[in-house]
């Protein structure tokens, strides 16, 4: 009997399994580049009420110590390989209790923390002490010595934000424990506050450390009294009252993966929607609303967070008589360095997206 002849899509599987074994690929065999970005992560939200007894719940299941330093529980965008938030950023929340130390370590991913609540814990970098209050931000920047400790009678839990996606894609991931559980404080309580303020003035005699920027601990009543007053004089059609963090070296971002953001939704105001080319993940410090992120929209409250995918719409909404405090971690430091970075605004029906479908989890 005779064989019936291979048709073309016999032989483009006969040759794709032959590339597979040459370890060989054939780009015009599938689409290679797309017209707009198509992002693998999803919008998504994470909601307070379901994290917080599941925090509580791990301070019964384990102790910050050597091989588990520390307790943390990450958010898991479920369109990201890895179990991270986003494709470059990881985000965690992070328990500590009473008495507890979470020891000294390096690593070569940036870090920040946001502090949601509790009081009487710290965190000291490079041998700076930095008393944590709810609202504060401390960085620590790669590679920099960093613990945990906690003189309080009561929890203490923050968000973590970190780099560790893009560093692990760059195979750069370095780890290395301090010979010891709290590294020594060696400066001033205060000390960077008092040197380099936020007056853009610093000691004529010193050189800031590259790697280090002069202040990595920005405290709550000193943000939000600016918010105030940047509210008094102007606001973004896209953000309202939005600022962001910023190296007082350079005048940049804070870190040089991580840009942070903190920003005032006054009551009433409905933000027109744009996009950019990077991703973010926010967290609801006070206040309720919601935001519209690519047609779904997704209502939060004070403790939630949600995640902005890359080049997807978005705006924010607060119909209450209340102000909303939005902090968020973005990669956009990234982007610009790269030449990458590209925002655009929605031009459609004022600036506002229609709502397809509301986010249930």
């Amino acid at each position: 009997m005779a064989l019936a002849p291979m048709t073309v899509p016999d032989v483009l599987q006969d040759f794709t399994r032959a590339l597979d074994r040459a370890h060989l690929d054939a780009p015009w065999l599938g689409p290679e580049m797309s017209r707009a970005p198509i992002p693998q992560m999803r919008p998504f939200l994470w909601r307070w009420d379901d994290i917080e007894p599941l925090i509580m719940r791990t301070g019964e299941l384990m102790t910050p110590g050597r091989g588990a330093e520390r307790r943390i529980l990450r958010l898991a965008n479920p369109g990201v390989a890895g179990k991270t938030s986003t494709h470059t950023l990881s985000t965690a929340v992070q328990l500590l209790l009473p008495g507890e130390c979470a020891p000294a370590h390096r690593h070569s991913p940036a870090a920040i923390r946001f502090v949601m609540q509790g009081q009487g814990a710290y965190t000291t970098v490079e041998g700076e002490r930095c008393p944590m209050e709810p609202g504060d931000l401390v960085l620590t920047p790669s590679w920099t010595w960093h613990d945990h400790g906690s003189e309080s009678t009561g929890p203490m839990i923050w968000m973590d934000g970190l780099d560790v996606p893009l560093i692990r894609s760059l195979e750069t991931m370095f780890f290395e424990p301090f010979p010891e559980d709290r590294q020594q404080v060696s400066k001033t309580l205060g000390d960077a506050a008092r040197r380099y303020g936020t007056s853009g003035l610093k000691p004529a005699w010193t050189q800031p450390r590259r790697d280090l920027p002069p202040l990595v601990h920005y405290k709550w009543a000193q943000t939000h009294a600016a918010l105030k007053q940047l509210a008094e004089v102007d606001a973004s059609p896209f953000d309202d009252v939005a600022m962001e963090y910023t190296n007082l070296a350079t005048g940049g971002h804070a870190l040089p993966t991580i840009a942070c953001w903190i920003q005032l939704i006054r009551p009433g105001v409905h933000t027109q929607a744009h996009r950019q080319t990077s991703s973010a993940v926010y967290h609801v410090f006070a206040g309720h609303g919601y935001s519209v992120i690519a047609g779904e929209r997704f209502d939060w409250r004070q403790g939630d967070f949600f995640a902005v995918p890359p080049w997807a719409w978005h705006e924010h909404v607060n119909e209450s008589s209340d102000e909303v405090v939005l902090f968020s971690i973005q990669d956009t430091p990234v982007f610009e360095a790269l030449g990458l970075y590209r925002e655009e605004a929605y031009t459609e029906h004022a600036g506002h997206q229609s709502i397809t479908h509301v986010w249930q989890g």
